[in-house]
């Protein structure tokens, strides 16, 4: 079974990223899945809804799991809790197919990108020099 070329490129694309790069693709593809999962709801679209609200929630589990909980300290334990709060709203999204809960979600996930956009910019500018152990640096 042969890759077709743009699956190639999707994963050289991932294969070459930074840590930084690979953080925020994570959140992309959070607020994508959850978007069409919005839209799915409005359209009552369920089987579809509940695919991308999974989706969301990989990609929620696979932030979680990328936290350093003993060198990020409180800003990683507190990230861990929003995480958790998001997956427990997500499924709750799913049982009452309510897309308000998706915005909230959405809406918590662009903050906390825009953030790590923040760190990543001083970081890169040397005005800061990690982000509290929070294994964004290779």
């Amino acid at each position: 079974m042969s890759v077709n070329p743009y699956q190639k490129y999707k994963n050289a694309q991932y294969e070459t990223a930074s840590p930084e790069q690979l953080l925020l693709m994570l959140y992309n593809g959070a607020i994508k899945f959850a978007g069409q999962a919005r839209t799915a709801l409005e359209e009552k679209n369920i089987e579809v809804a509940n695919n991308k609200l999974k989706k969301t929630q990989d990609v929620i589990n696979e932030l979680m799991v990328s936290l350093d909980l003993d060198q990020g300290g409180e800003i990683a334990s507190n990230l861990y809790s929003l995480y958790e709060y998001m997956n427990r709203r997500l499924i709750q999204a799913n049982i009452r197919k309510d897309p308000k809960i998706v915005d909230e979600v959405v809406g918590l996930l662009s903050e906390i990108k825009e953030s790590w956009e923040e760190v990543i910019t001083k970081m890169r500018q040397g005005t800061i020099q990690s982000a509290g152990g929070l294994n964004i640096e290779g």
